[in-house]
């Protein structure tokens, strides 16, 4: 289950979906929503988002520094928002461990190419995600 800001409380979705469900905290552009999410429990925090996004293009806006400073709170970091094979490496470079991609995949010719080539990037050398800028 993923929750966003207007969603229910993580201690009830929690509560309600026990120990063994997968739950993640959208934190847009804050650090201390990550921080909250990670003391509560959260499983993953997401970020974004970082690009322009027909999914939501009124969507508040995240930068790599984020991806970054949550590294601490030792959760998966999610980014969201406009992400495109050409633009996801920065930010997996920044300390993504996945990218949430709509239209990249929805929207392509090919669906299933369109998401192996995102999963490819995954598998590309990057520099030390955690500690170095990309």
């Amino acid at each position: 289950m993923h929750l966003g800001e207007h969603d229910a409380a993580f201690a009830a979705a929690r509560a309600r979906l026990g120990p063994r469900a997968i739950i993640g905290v959208s934190c847009y552009d804050s650090l201390e929503r990550a921080r909250a999410a990670a003391a509560a429990g959260a499983d993953y925090v997401a970020f974004g988002a970082f690009h322009a996004s027909p999914t939501k293009p009124h969507a508040r806006r995240a930068t790599p520094d984020l991806l970054r400073a949550a590294a601490p709170f030792g959760l998966p970091r999610v980014a969201i928002g406009g992400i495109t094979p050409d633009n996801a490496p920065a930010l997996i470079a920044a300390g993504a461990d996945f990218v949430a991609v709509v239209s990249g995949v929805f929207g392509a010719a090919d669906p299933a190419a369109a998401a192996a080539r995102y999963a490819r990037l995954f598998n590309q050398p990057t520099m030390d995600r955690n500690d170095q800028q990309p």
